[in-house]
């Protein structure tokens, strides 16, 4: 990775497993204009995600769909990348992102 391209993976964040069903809770009560529709996790960058980081993802959609009351099967789970989608895919991920395998590797530009 070149720094500008290691600067725009850790500039990505989101929320910890803990805090999912606070920042879900949030959308659907205070944002009139956004649509609860799943989570997103992006795994590990050097793709050495695990099942358990899959797992986690699950486990977050279990208790989010309990406490606003929806089946699970109206949650999608987006999890997995070029490099890990068929584990992905065998934890329960209803959206994967395959860019890399089908596009290529991204070209970044350097600031100047």
């Amino acid at each position: 990775f070149s720094a500008y391209t290691y600067h725009i993976i850790a500039a990505k964040f989101g929320v910890e497993p803990s805090g999912c069903l606070e920042l879900v809770k949030h959308v659907t009560s205070k944002c009139p204009n956004l649509e609860f529709c799943g989570l997103m996790t992006i795994g590990m960058p050097d793709y050495t995600s695990t099942p358990e980081n899959f797992k986690t993802l699950a486990n977050c959609r279990t208790e989010v769909c309990n406490a606003l009351e929806i089946p699970e099967e109206q949650c999608e789970l987006s999890m997995g990348m070029s490099g890990d989608f068929e584990l992905a895919i065998e934890m329960g991920s209803t959206n994967v992102r395959v860019g890399f395998t089908i596009f290529g590797a991204r070209e970044y530009l350097k600031k100047q």
